[in-house]
């Protein structure tokens, strides 16, 4: 266990002690709630509105939603209380892109309203991933975002795909069971013309079988064919990948042929791109903190630095994100 994990996992057992005191504890680890608790992984203000929101979507729950560690309950907490303030979500647009403040646009309907955010974001059925029924499930089996911004600025509309990464990292390849069908699936998809990665490289699917660059590689695709069909009336659709400051060992390049272009998985990544802009890799803390001042004193500011303060630490110069 790497030193980040170590420290978060002290961070939320203290956490859930005082403020969900006789919930923690569940198979003797004071970090996990007990599971038919679930709900109070998730922000005060969210607990009632977002597993209706799942299970209007048919959204299905990561296997660990009542772990105080899961990325996609911290994805949640920070997101999900802004899914109806797009002022707010167009302050992260603008400290995740850069550029000119961006006008918000309403992505779906939430159960109480419109929402300016989408979660587990799964798009067409551009990677023939939908098998021979056609159905996929957000969040499980399929290709999908944590989350989805849509915007629109200088006469252009844009989608933003969030990959959320928390203590996760990585270094084993994936599995070779079920190699033949990820072959079948996307080797026609990922190599440009038709698909993100550049083709003179000299690389191959089977090249990008460890994560996060498998991850990665499916999410580019995704958000290559969703912009190729202008899906939704975007122009541009961009990855997104938020992590923790703290969490280094996530920089690792895991895949042994792509090392050759870097030591920092992101920088990597948008070397093989054949659209680098299509592609930003930010930390948590600089895409957080100007909205975080600009909201205040609010319940949910006060939230997630007390639960995620190691999250919102801002970062030395050498750990600048690409």
């Amino acid at each position: 266990m790497n030193k980040f994990t170590k420290a978060e996992r002290q961070g939320q057992s203290k956490f859930f002690a005082y403020h969900e005191p006789g919930f923690g504890g569940f198979r003797g680890s004071a970090y996990r709630l007990d599971p038919a608790s679930f709900e109070r992984n998730l922000a005060p203000s969210i607990r009632n509105v977002v597993p209706v929101y799942f299970e209007q979507k048919g959204i299905q729950w990561h296997t660990h939603s009542n772990h105080g560690l899961s990325s996609q309950v911290c994805c949640l907490n920070f997101l999900a209380p802004l899914t109806q303030k797009p002022k707010m979500l167009a302050g992260l647009v603008q400290a995740a892109l850069g550029g000119d403040e961006p006008t918000m646009l309403p992505v779906e309907e939430g159960p109480d309203g419109q929402w300016f955010v989408g979660f587990e974001w799964i798009g067409g059925d551009y990677l023939n991933e939908g098998g021979k029924s056609g159905t996929r499930s957000r969040g499980a089996n399929a290709t999908s975002a944590d989350a989805v911004l849509m915007f629109e600025r200088g006469g252009k509309q844009e989608t933003l795909l969030i990959e959320w990464k928390y203590t996760e990292s990585y270094g084993a390849r994936i599995s070779p069971n079920g190699n033949a069908t990820r072959l079948n699936r996307y080797e026609n998809l990922a190599f440009s013309p038709d698909g993100p990665i550049l083709a003179d490289l000299g690389l191959v699917l089977d090249d990008f079988f460890w994560e996060p660059f498998y991850q990665l590689l499916r999410q580019q695709m995704l958000a290559f064919q969703m912009e190729k069909a202008r899906e939704n009336g975007a122009d541009v659709v961009r990855v997104l990948h938020l992590s923790p400051t703290g969490n280094s060992a996530l920089k690792a390049v895991t895949a042994p042929k792509l090392r050759e272009y870097g030591s920092d998985f992101a920088a990597v990544w948008q070397k093989l791109l054949q659209f680098p802009d299509r592609f930003k890799s930010l930390d948590i803390s600089s895409a957080f903190q100007p909205i975080l001042q600009i909201a205040g004193g609010t319940e949910w500011t006060a939230y997630v630095t007390s639960r995620y303060s190691n999250l919102l630490s801002a970062p030395t110069e050498s750990q600048m994100p690409t």
